[in-house]
């Protein structure tokens, strides 16, 4: 009996099979019910819907009625507001892009060090991006104002004569791109993770050789962040010209159109016109021309972008 036992016990022990819904892949198929239901429904259906509706006469209110190229005839040919608006949009990003870019890396090489208290630093640039964006557009309204605002204030305590930030078309650009600089600190962010993973054996190697900060800079930092650096221009490019509430909340499109975005185009055409058709239209123009500006960027990518398994 002793012996019986003692080869029982010696025996290997079958395991137990587990029930199908205790298996990782169904606990991955849960997960992915969100994304598999909310796609198709909120994304793919609004987008084709959109599609039709770009070739349609339309109210919001009553059935769609196919009109053809008529919409995009309109908005191409004879809109004036349109082509001003894309000026506009395209001129408002290709000055924050290459601003935030500059203004991001340098402030993330300045807080890239390990001195006291350079966390509470970072947390205080950080600051703006976590304030809700409305918040952040009255605010600089405020300080934007003709006769109250703050700026205006010390310009005329300096015996300067005041500036329309909102009310002047030539400054007004440069006035909504200044609250977009404010909150650089996201971008700061990302750039701080970037250089932070940087292998610092290649700086030591570097200061052997004799190499200087800026030939450490150019030959190290920026080869080695290309891929920070071109994420930042993609979701840049793309933030530049989806921009909206700036001139939802502070200009109203003015002064003279002068911060008329296309976003507020098409939400003026849909919702002040009820001509949802052609603001569907107009929206569809906008994705290929931001679909267009991403291509080019990526073929051009493999020139400058530098990836470590490469």
């Amino acid at each position: 009996m002793s012996k019986e036992k003692s080869a029982k016990a010696a025996s290997p022990v079958k395991k137990q099979r587990k029930a199908w819904w205790h298996g990782e892949n169904f606990h991955g198929y849960i997960f992915m019910i969100p994304t598999l239901i909310g796609w198709p429904l909120f994304c793919a259906y609004p987008m084709i819907w959109s599609a039709y509706c770009a070739f349609c006469d339309w109210d919001g209110i009553n059935s769609p009625k196919w009109a053809g190229l008529k919409n995009f005839k309109y908005i191409l040919t004879i809109d004036p507001v349109f082509k001003k608006s894309l000026l506009i949009t395209l001129e408002y990003a290709l000055i924050n892009v290459p601003i935030m870019l500059i203004l991001g890396l340098a402030l993330a090489m300045l807080l890239n060090k390990t001195i006291r208290g350079i966390k509470i630093f970072r947390v205080l640039y950080y600051l703006p991006v976590i304030i809700p964006s409305v918040a952040t557009l009255v605010l600089w309204n405020f300080i934007f104002k003709q006769d109250t605002g703050i700026l205006n204030v010390m310009l005329r305590s300096a015996g300067l004569k005041p500036v329309g930030w909102l009310t002047d078309e030539k400054i007004v650009l440069l006035s909504l791109s200044i609250i977009r600089w404010w909150t650089v600190g996201g971008t700061m962010m990302i750039f701080l993770s970037g250089l932070q993973s940087v292998p610092g054996d290649l700086y030591e190697a570097a200061d052997l050789d004799g190499a200087g900060k800026w030939a450490q800079f150019r030959h190290i930092t920026i080869p080695m962040i290309t891929p920070i650096l071109f994420l930042q221009l993609i979701t840049g490019l793309i933030g530049g010209l989806q921009a909206f509430n700036e001139a939802s909340i502070m200009t109203g499109g003015g002064p003279n159109y002068g911060s008329h975005f296309i976003n507020y185009d098409i939400y003026q055409t849909a919702f002040g016109s009820s001509k949802y058709g052609r603001a569907c239209a107009e929206a569809w123009i906008l994705f290929i021309i931001i679909a267009i500006l991403t291509m080019i960027t990526f073929s051009k990518s493999e020139a400058y972008v530098y990836y470590e398994n490469e």
